[in-house]
């Protein structure tokens, strides 16, 4: 209790002085939260709530370890601050929600979950707490839900989330409209690329294979659709294969990477669990460095990055 302990010293007060005091002191009340954006902004959906997203975290707060860089790109790290690192995973969500202006559009990011009233998770310094399930909309780190707006312009207004650099990781919930027509994932990546910060250094790659056969090649697929569209699209960001010959070997019907029922049968096909998020990221390990290091060696325009 606040007063805890302090009741028996009263005594020493006149008691007329004591009444003044606490009739005339004003009410000091606490500060409100102060926001602060991360250096580096991990977006995904929820493969990174339900097992990569500590790893991403673990890898990106220690690049330096991680990608070992030689002299000359130690110094370029200098240019994302002091690394400090902010994961965000939206379940059911992937690049349409993120520049949807209208309610429907971005329902999945804004709309309170029915049953468990949280829909994301959340690492690093968007989240301090000791629960990684928020909802978005609730929180000073997650006001993404302005009307007429599109998530990603709520978050990149001028005030509040200025990453020096941005990883996104999506594909499972676009995999089916990505795979049907490329034209669907170049208009996703146009509308993206469209509403990002001028200048900001960007990353796009696409999340771990599943479990199945039939779900592997449908997103194979997909992957090479939203691939064509970036490149079409002329976009300055890079793109990391999530889906190579190497990660679909290891997470391919391999139990021990997805979460399991009590029968020993696989009870989710679609998010590998933490060690296969381990695994991922020593495969991809080369590529998602080379992916950092390109993105920040060049200069940065409209000075995005290094805003005060």
């Amino acid at each position: 209790m606040l007063f805890s302990g302090s009741v028996r010293k009263i005594y020493l007060w006149p008691v007329a002085t004591a009444l003044l005091l606490t009739q005339t002191s004003p009410v000091i009340a606490a500060p409100e939260k102060e926001f602060q954006s991360p250096d580096i902004l991990v977006l995904g959906d929820s493969q990174l709530s339900f097992g990569s997203g500590p790893v991403f975290l673990d890898f990106f707060q220690d690049i330096k370890s991680h990608c070992a860089p030689e002299e000359e790109k130690v110094s370029l790290l200098k240019k994302l601050g002091h690394m400090s690192v902010g994961v965000i995973g939206v379940r059911s969500t992937s690049l349409i929600s993120w520049v949807a202006r209208d309610k429907r559009g971005k329902r999945t990011i804004c709309d309170v979950d029915p049953k468990w009233k949280v829909n994301a998770g959340t690492f690093g310094i968007v989240n301090k707490t000791k629960n990684k399930y928020v909802q978005i909309g609730q929180g000073p780190e997650y006001q993404f839900c302005k009307k007429g707006k599109s998530p990603f312009e709520a978050m990149f207004e001028d005030g509040y989330y200025k990453p020096k650099l941005l990883i996104m990781s999506f594909l499972g919930n676009s995999a089916s409209r990505w795979a049907r027509d490329k034209n669907n994932a170049l208009r996703d990546v146009n509308r993206t690329m469209a509403q990002l910060p001028p200048g900001l250094p960007c990353i796009f790659m696409t999340t771990a294979p599943p479990y199945r056969k039939k779900i592997v090649d449908l997103r194979l697929k997909a992957q090479k659709n939203v691939k064509y569209a970036f490149m079409k699209n002329g976009s300055r960001c890079s793109f990391v294969e999530g889906f190579t010959p190497e990660t679909i070997a290891a997470n391919l019907g391999n139990k021990r990477f997805f979460r399991l029922k009590k029968s020993g049968a696989v009870k989710d096909p679609f998010h590998p669990n933490r060690k296969a998020a381990h695994k991922f990221f020593s495969v991809e390990m080369n590529d998602i460095c080379n992916a950092v290091f390109n993105q920040i060696k060049g200069p940065i325009t409209e000075d995005w990055a290094l805003r005060p």
